[in-house]
């Protein structure tokens, strides 16, 4: 709690602790309206997609050269472009727009080549600008990566196991990590808002259904990996945030709608049960001694949100917890709208103490992308 006590003073902290759990317990629809001064969506929401647009290009993870956007980037510019349509910001989508345009000229060497999970969630900006501009350029860009995502296996990184899943009807790409449920289930799920063909949808509700059966564990949360038995906290927020993102696009009718929704009823009531009383989620979701951490904290918020929106949770049970979730959430947030105590880049290893010392990050985009997107549904109808 140090830094929150240094950056809002005693007074202030006081008052956003006695905000969090008594402000938390309004009754009915209001749990997720009502905000405190700086507190509402559309305050945070602007401070942190501001610092976005004033923000270089990241190279997250990447060697150099040549220079790509990378996926905390595109979640971060996904977020950014869905706050600025439900806030009727028309500046911010211009700016976001702007700063788009570069990549059809002299920056088209930073479009990411999309034969990686990690690298076609891309197509996921250039379909919300299509979805909020109609721009064909957009839309045919956004387009093609997602169908290069569903075409035959090519291209260096296509190993023996590609030809299996592309002859079970998945991507060539799955691996079975979880992160793959939000980065793929993004970029099909906006090709299907953007054309309303539900090939698009069917084929990511398809993959959900494979990843949910192949790797949710009975208490409904994942491991990092399968030799990997730690519920890390961003692994599985990237579950909760694809499952929210593509259930609500979902037709009500598609076959495999129930399944997808059972996986994530049954992650929901998994994460109400780890929430801290503060609102916030740890660095590893069931260990107490682990540190409370914001990437995680704003994916799972985030699916809260979008489920009590829905009527897929009771909302006089997730509708609080929602509610706490933010207020804590946003006591994180600095006077540059950076978000502290994120994460860094974390690759599995089979040893506590490995992800109790990972680094904790300010700014970073894996942090900043899920506010934003908490803030898009807070806002959404």
């Amino acid at each position: 709690m140090k830094h929150i006590i240094t950056r809002l003073g005693i007074l202030t902290l006081a008052i956003c602790l006695i905000t969090i759990y008594l402000g938390c317990a309004q009754p009915g629809g209001s749990t997720l309206k009502n905000w405190p001064k700086g507190c509402s969506p559309e305050e945070v929401g602007t401070k942190v997609a501001n610092r976005f647009v004033a923000s270089p290009h990241q190279n997250y993870g990447r060697p150099t050269p040549p220079k790509t956007i990378t996926y905390p980037e595109v979640c971060a510019w996904y977020g950014a472009l869905t706050f600025a349509k439900e806030s009727h910001n028309k500046k911010l989508k211009s700016q976001l727009a702007d700063r788009f345009e570069p990549l059809f000229g002299e920056e088209s060497s930073m479009i990411p080549v999309p034969d990686h999970v990690d690298y076609a969630v891309f197509g996921a900006v250039p379909l919300e600008l299509y979805i909020q501009t109609r721009g064909q350029k957009y839309l045919d860009l956004g387009k093609s990566i997602a169908d290069k995502q569903w075409g035959p296996p090519e291209g260096p990184r296509v190993k023996p196991e590609s030809h299996i899943y592309y002859n079970m009807g998945l991507t060539w790409q799955t691996r079975l990590w979880i992160d793959d449920m939000f980065m793929i289930t993004a970029v099909q799920a906006q090709a299907f808002r953007a054309t309303g063909d539900v090939k698009y949808i069917e084929r990511a509700a398809k993959e959900m259904v494979v990843y949910l059966d192949s790797l949710q564990r009975p208490n409904g949360l994942f491991f990092h990996a399968p030799d990997v038995p730690f519920f890390w906290g961003r692994g599985d927020g990237w579950m909760a945030a694809g499952m929210s993102e593509l259930l609500r696009s979902l037709p009500e009718n598609n076959a495999n709608r129930p399944r997808i929704m059972e996986g994530y009823k049954k992650m929901m009531a998994s994460l109400l049960k780890y929430q801290a009383e503060n609102g916030m989620w740890r660095q590893l979701i069931d260990d107490q001694e682990s540190w409370y951490e914001t990437s995680c904290t704003g994916m799972f918020t985030f699916a809260f949100i979008t489920g009590v929106k829905n009527g897929w949770l009771d909302e006089a049970v997730y509708g609080p917890a929602a509610r706490k979730a933010w207020l804590s959430l946003i006591t994180y947030i600095n006077n540059d709208g950076d978000i502290t105590e994120v994460c860094e880049g974390t690759n599995k290893k089979n040893d506590r103490q490995y992800y109790l010392d990972r680094k904790k990050n300010v700014g970073d985009m894996h942090g900043q992308a899920p506010v934003l997107w908490c803030a898009t549904a807070l806002l959404r109808k």
